[in-house]
């Protein structure tokens, strides 16, 4: 009896072992997942694509930290609270966007889909080290959609520093060619028909601890050292 005693609690140790080695491999699988992804439990946050110091001096990890760390966070956390029990709950983060959007009993699950997505997409847009001019195709088409690429900068800066209140800034592909195009609160381009390509958030909690009042810094600092040029191009690959 005491070799069957000590044979069961043996195998029960090798089970929760097991069973807790499968768990820490999900759980980092999820954490290594580019965007939010439907969970058990809901979307989950989705892990930066860079240490939150990365992206230091021109946004600083104090930064990074107030707008990942809480203002993501709380978009995903209030989604999932939305979503529950909702025909939309498990439904791709895109199609809440579209079918919510437009619907007024629907505006708070709007919102939050719609910030989620942007906000994941945002990081994405930024890299150490970025900044400067496109190449190859990109560069191409936005010499033929604005002339050239100082032109381009002009009206993005333009779109990002005149856009009233809270909201983003995007280039978008549209019918063949290339815009820049403003968005109020969480409105995306994808409700219009537009394939993002790139967007910088204009809120004042993506900038205002490192920046305060001078969003024109923060929009310099943008495109001088931190677009992910290889991210938009990828987008315009697929658009």
């Amino acid at each position: 009896m005491r070799d069957e005693s000590r044979w069961v609690m043996m195998n029960r140790r090798q089970f929760l072992i097991t069973s807790l080695a499968g768990s820490l491999v999900a759980a980092t699988n999820m954490l290594r997942f580019p965007g939010p992804v439907y969970a058990a439990s809901g979307f989950d946050l989705p892990q930066l694509p860079y240490p939150q110091d990365a992206l230091a001096p021109h946004i600083s990890e104090r930064q990074i930290g107030f707008h990942y760390g809480k203002h993501h966070r709380a978009y995903i956390e209030k989604l999932n609270e939305l979503l529950k029990g909702t025909k939309l709950e498990k439904a791709r983060l895109e199609d809440v966007i579209k079918t919510s959007a437009g619907f007024p009993d629907m505006v708070g699950l709007f919102n939050n889909a719609a910030q989620a997505w942007n906000h994941t997409f945002y990081w994405k847009c930024m890299r150490p080290g970025g900044g400067g001019k496109p190449i190859s195709k990109l560069a191409k088409m936005i010499q033929a959609s604005f002339g050239n690429f100082n032109n381009f900068r002009e009206e993005f800066t333009k779109a990002a520093a005149t856009l009233f209140g809270s909201g983003w800034a995007w280039l978008v592909e549209n019918g063949g060619g290339l815009e820049v195009v403003q968005t109020s609160n969480a409105d995306n381009p994808l409700i219009y028909g537009q394939k993002p390509l790139l967007t910088i958030d204009v809120w004042e909690h993506a900038y205002y601890l490192d920046y305060q009042n001078a969003r024109k810094d923060y929009i310099a600092a943008f495109l001088d050292h931190l677009v992910n040029w290889e991210f938009v191009a990828k987008n315009l690959s697929k658009a």
